[in-house]
Order: structure tokens, then C-alpha cells, then sequence
């Protein structure tokens, strides 16, 4: 599922995504995704600042709120499949 949540194409306009539900707190703020994309030197556990310090950047992204909802809607939605992220990016080149 965390997979899914960083970089599959579940919302338009938006090439990755983050989390920031409760298991950020046992795996080292890995949902902090476009923050980290945006300043990768910056330490892990300095990702919930930056994001406190720029709302105006963060707090307008889509982000997932469940990691399991996510992985739910993936295997039981129809609309997506294991190339859907391929086709999206294949669009964004044209």
C-alpha cells in the first residue's frame, strides 16, 4: 500500500502523494512523502516541521488517509490495475 500511496496516480495533477496517519510514528515519517521529494537532505524526523512550517505548500496536496483504505480500493476498484501508472505517465509526456 505504500507503494500505491507515493507514486500511483490516484488523484490528477499530483505525481506523488503523502501520508501522515499514525504509522508514521513506527516507520520513520515515511509518509512524509512530497516533503521529502521536495528537500531530501532534510532528516526524517524533521519531515512533520517542514510540513508544520509550509501549510501553504502541503496542506493544499491530496493526501492519503489510510494506508488500508488505499490498498482496499486498489484490489476492488475496477479503474485501477498494475499498468494504470504507466498509462498516466505516458498521458503527461504527450
Amino acid at each position: 500500500a505504500r507503494w500505491i500511496a507515493e507514486h500511483y496516480p490516484t488523484q490528477p495533477f499530483q505525481s506523488t502523494y503523502s501520508y501522515y496517519g499514525g504509522g508514521n510514528r513506527v516507520s520513520f515519517n515515511i509518509g512524509f512523502h512530497n516533503e521529502h521529494h521536495d528537500f531530501p537532505s532534510i532528516p526524517w524526523h524533521k519531515l512533520p516541521l517542514l510540513k508544520k512550517l509550509a501549510p501553504e505548500y502541503y496542506d493544499t496536496l491530496f493526501a492519503h488517509p489510510s494506508y488500508t483504505l488505499l490498498l482496499w480500493d486498489f484490489i476492488m476498484n475496477p479503474k485501477w490495475d498494475l499498468l494504470s501508472r504507466f498509462e498516466s505517465e505516458k498521458l503527461r509526456t504527450e
